[in-house]
């Protein structure tokens, strides 16, 4: 592609000397005109990376697996490739996104102690990919959640509302606080963590050691075990035809697919499920006073069997005064949200970044 100043690739080499953090007059204007971003996914099992237009959302995806056990140069190296592949079709592209499943410090290059990588311990994700591509564009890293947050805000269920919280359920639980339509992220960065509020300070301890943690009941492997012990004596139960010897191969989708069938075991404990959710936010709601919840992540595939007791127990732990204008919604996008939140950062960074030509 070229411009009246030279190709684009010769205008990165010109302004290779520029930081990251403050892009230069030249390629906020050029990115002005398109606003193109990457948005990456990182996941323990696959990492997602699309190209995500502002106005239009996702427009094109690719993906490969995460490799996690080989390591954190093993994982940088492929989301560098991800990113060369899609600058060498797209060179108009603003920057690169990345939502990681972990902490982030607060000027959102440094990412600390994921659970599902090997070796990863406290990295300057923007110094490693920068080094790799020899690129000059900007590259900013988010907790996951908080970008499937901002995604939601922008492209999913979320843009109905300028401030919500988002809650996933899979694996584990994760939250995000949108407030006034940007993510509120605390004095460190690391604000909405609901998975880790507790609703029993004697219960069973959460992966993150927290008693009562509600991750420790809506987490993927505890909903999971909790099912197979509640059901593994009711052998009218349909799940006895679907997990397996004695309910081995239970999972929350089995359960929603049984509820689907009218199994009244699978209904109560994905109920069960929804009332707990419903506790937590209920605490949520009267810290916070944000009073729409967006609900995301392969378990809220359930729908209504989780959210219809999540929004009744929302209101009985929900003070009188806060009630007015509650409400849970689905996320039903799925796993797009966490790269266009992840994409969409690089948008606000450059209409944030001052410069003195705007």
């Amino acid at each position: 592609m070229r411009t009246s100043s030279g190709t684009f690739d010769e205008r990165r080499e010109r302004i290779a000397g520029h930081e990251h953090t403050d892009p230069s007059p030249e390629l906020r204007h050029f990115c002005k005109m398109s606003r193109l971003a990457i948005g990456i996914d990182l996941g323990g099992t696959s990492i997602k990376a699309g190209l995500v237009s502002e106005r239009d959302g996702l427009i094109e995806e690719r993906s490969v697996i995460t490799d996690a056990e080989a390591g954190s140069d093993r994982v940088l190296d492929q989301i560098a490739d991800l990113i060369r592949a899609f600058l060498s079709s797209h060179p108009d592209i603003c920057g690169v996104g990345l939502g990681f499943p972990g902490a982030v410090n607060w000027d959102r290059t440094v990412a600390m102690k994921p659970v599902n990588i090997a070796g990863w311990d406290r990295i300057n994700v923007s110094d490693a990919l920068l080094g790799r591509l020899s690129t000059a564009l900007p590259v900013l890293v988010e907790n996951d959640a908080n970008a499937a947050a901002l995604g939601s805000c922008q492209f999913g269920a979320g843009r109905h509302f300028d401030s919500f919280i988002m809650v996933t359920l899979g694996t584990g639980v994760g939250g995000a606080i949108i407030y006034q339509n940007r993510i509120f992220r605390g004095a460190t960065g690391s604000a909405g963590e609901i998975g880790h509020m507790t609703i029993d300070f004697e219960g069973p301890l959460a992966r993150s050691g927290v008693p009562g943690a509600i991750e420790a009941y809506l987490g993927q492997r505890f909903l999971s075990r909790h099912a197979r012990y509640q059901l593994m004596n009711d052998t009218d139960s349909v799940v006895h035809q679907m997990a397996g010897k004695d309910l081995l191969d239970m999972s929350p989708k089995i359960l929603h697919e049984a509820a689907l069938l009218g199994d009244e075991g699978s209904i109560e404990i994905l109920a069960w499920a929804g009332h707990k959710l419903g506790v937590v936010l209920g605490s949520a709601v009267n810290l916070l006073d944000i009073r729409k919840v967006v609900v995301g992540g392969g378990i809220s595939a359930a729908g209504d069997f989780i959210l219809d007791a999540a929004r009744a127990s929302l209101i009985e732990y929900t003070t009188p005064a806060l009630r007015d204008g509650l409400d849970i919604v689905q996320e039903p996008r799925g796993n797009d949200m966490g790269m266009l939140g992840a994409a969409h950062l690089i948008f606000q960074h450059l209409d944030d970044t001052p410069h003195p030509n705007r």
